[in-house]
């Protein structure tokens, strides 16, 4: 095969991982397009996962009767469609199920192009996409709004499917044997480092965008320092289990670093991304390696390792998003009272201290329905603009509010960095099966 048709395949599977996490810098976008709540908007990232990981299960049963050919045009197909189908959505209903048509095409294209460009390249493509899905988008939601990730994946479909034009037909020749069931544990704890990432891939996203007031570009900036990191310690060459032992265990310190942030301290944030990056690129090639059993059929172990992967991930999510709306309404009316003793305290007029305080309630009101409020706005309307001490007031209650929510998020945090500790343990119990 060319390495032109090889390229576009590499981009869709690419793209097919991304999209796990390519979404979360345009979900504060959604809250108002759409005017839904934390656990309504993050189906839109659920969905697409939860397909992946069903469709990919399901195949188990009978993708050795199909040829590798046929499964990546059928993804394709129906990746091509369902971006569409997203791009154009006129409702959250809507996004959501076209997201998860998406979710079925990417798991065929997944499992029919690993036969395609082999364990390596579907390797590299798969980490790198999902290591740089956040930033992409949060690029795109910038210079356009959000339904240009989705535009933008249409036509790099449609180049994979010219690309497989001409592919030669890889033989398929598999089943259940020992060495597919001794992937296993490798693939065990692929899962629950996926599961982990959610907490960099999403719940760091939501705060630098949502609770501390980041243009999507500049959170794309923040959150690039995972890939950064993942791209940074790729050339490194340490014995397989150093790889996942050490991978894992700085994919847990970073999310307790995130757990423990005292406050919208983006410096704190990037070095703890960096660390969740690292650990990244430093365990899942080792697993995926390790998951892709060649003698089981390498067809057949790819499609258990994408829905291992995105099984973790729908886990983490669905213990998350409840967990977090259940923790922003109390952050709320905590930060509530921690800002109207800031308001009172203000060397400002009661002529601006009263109807400031009167909007930030309507804003904190917000809270009780699982969103975060615009910390902003009152002060905003009222002429902060023009008027230093209440621009230097509203600084200062943003900066306590953000503060309280943020430490709100470190149950979340905490959960993320106990499923990477869970990894580690399973890679420590089970290191012969997994090298």
């Amino acid at each position: 095969m060319s390495r032109g048709r090889e390229a576009a395949i590499a981009a869709a599977v690419a793209v097919a991982f991304a999209d796990s996490s390519i979404v979360v810098l345009a979900l504060p976008e959604l809250y108002g397009r759409f005017n839904t709540s934390i656990e309504g908007v993050s189906w839109v990232v659920t969905a697409y996962n939860l397909a992946v990981a069903v469709t990919a299960l399901a195949l188990l049963l009978f993708v050795h009767r199909l040829r590798s050919a046929v499964l990546l045009g059928a993804g394709l197909g129906l990746f091509l469609a369902a971006s569409i189908a997203c791009a154009a959505a006129q409702g959250l209903g809507f996004l959501i199920a076209a997201r998860s048509v998406q979710g079925v095409g990417a798991a065929l294209l997944l499992a029919g192009a690993l036969p395609v460009l082999g364990r390596a390249r579907w390797t590299a493509a798969g980490t790198f996409g999902l290591a740089l899905g956040p930033a992409l988008g949060g690029v795109l939601t910038q210079a356009f709004d959000w339904r240009a990730i989705f535009v933008v994946q249409a036509p790099l479909a449609g180049l994979g499917l010219l690309g497989l034009r001409r592919t030669p037909e890889v033989e398929v020749d598999e089943g259940w044997t020992p060495s597919l069931r001794r992937t296993l544990p490798a693939n065990a704890c692929l899962g629950l480092l996926f599961g982990a990432l959610v907490g960099a891939l999403f719940l760091a996203v939501l705060l630098v965008i949502s609770v501390w007031d980041y243009s999507p570009i500049a959170g794309a900036g923040i959150v690039s320092a995972l890939p950064l990191a993942a791209l940074a310690v790729r050339p490194l060459r340490l014995p397989p289990l150093t790889a996942v032992w050490g991978g894992a265990g700085l994919l847990a310190a970073g999310l307790v670093g995130l757990a423990l942030l005292p406050s919208a301290s983006v410096g704190f944030m990037v070095w703890a991304l960096a660390l969740c990056g690292a650990g990244l690129g430093l365990a899942v090639p080792v697993l995926s390696n390790a998951a892709l059993d060649q003698g089981a059929g390498l067809t057949r172990s790819g499609t258990l390792t994408v829905g291992a992967r995105h099984l973790g991930l729908v886990l983490a999510l669905a213990l998350i998003a409840p967990l977090l709306a259940s923790k922003v309404p109390a952050a709320g009316d905590k930060a509530l009272l921690r800002g109207t003793a800031v308001l009172l305290d203000a060397p400002i007029g009661l002529d601006k201290k009263v109807p400031v305080a009167l909007d930030l309630k309507k804003a904190f009101d917000k809270a009780q329905e699982g969103e975060t409020p615009d910390l902003k706005q009152p002060f905003n309307a009222h002429g902060a603009a023009d008027d230093s001490a209440l621009a230097a007031v509203r600084d200062d209650l943003a900066g306590a509010i953000e503060a309280t929510i943020t430490r709100a998020s470190r149950p979340a945090f905490f959960l993320c960095a106990g499923f990477a500790a869970a990894a580690l343990l399973v890679a420590v119990a089970w290191r012969r099966r997994i090298v």
